[in-house]
């Protein structure tokens, strides 16, 4: 098996089990940060089949930029003083061995893709195909998707508001 392909399974399979800690996780704030890490997965693989326009914007828009909206409304909806604690309690190393054993492998795949003489890309995908298909056929979805996290963010502030939480208080 070539590098290349140790490298894409390897980053599969990052992808896939972070995305299962996301999923099976009972704190939000942890379940964030392995979505991260299974977003810098998924852009690996973007990397590995030749299309690191994608990979990067994988990064940019989704492990950055979506990734800061999620952990702030996940702050601004003051959870209360157990969530607190429990992610206090969350701080110990032991909880940390499985994210960073993760992080590690891909690290270590990205490092063998990288310092091999096999080719890392098939094909280069450049930016100016990812545009002619985003904003071409796909222009109404990709509307749609800015529409949609608009929406989002004008919710949460609503739900966030300190008027919000007073009335929320109220009702229990």
């Amino acid at each position: 098996m070539d590098i290349s392909a140790l490298s894409f399974y390897g980053a599969a399979t990052v992808a896939v089990l972070a995305t299962l800690r996301v999923i099976t996780g009972s704190s939000p704030v942890h379940a964030l940060l392995y979505l991260v890490l299974s977003l810098m997965a998924v852009a690996m693989i973007f990397f590995n089949i030749g299309a690191p326009f994608a990979g990067a914007l994988e990064i940019i828009v989704y492990a950055g930029a979506i990734m800061v909206l999620f952990v702030f409304v996940v702050m601004m909806l003051n959870l209360g003083k157990d969530v607190i604690e429990k992610e206090r309690a969350g701080l110990h190393l032991k909880y940390w061995i499985g994210p960073g054993l993760l992080a590690l492998t891909l690290l270590g795949m990205l490092t063998l893709l990288l310092g091999s003489e096999h080719p890392m890309v098939r094909s280069m995908v450049s930016a100016n195909t990812v545009g002619e298909v985003l904003f071409g056929p796909y222009v109404l979805a990709v509307e749609f998707a800015s529409m949609m996290l608009l929406a989002a963010m004008i919710a949460a502030w609503h739900l966030g508001r300190p008027e919000a939480m007073s009335i929320q208080e109220k009702d229990k």
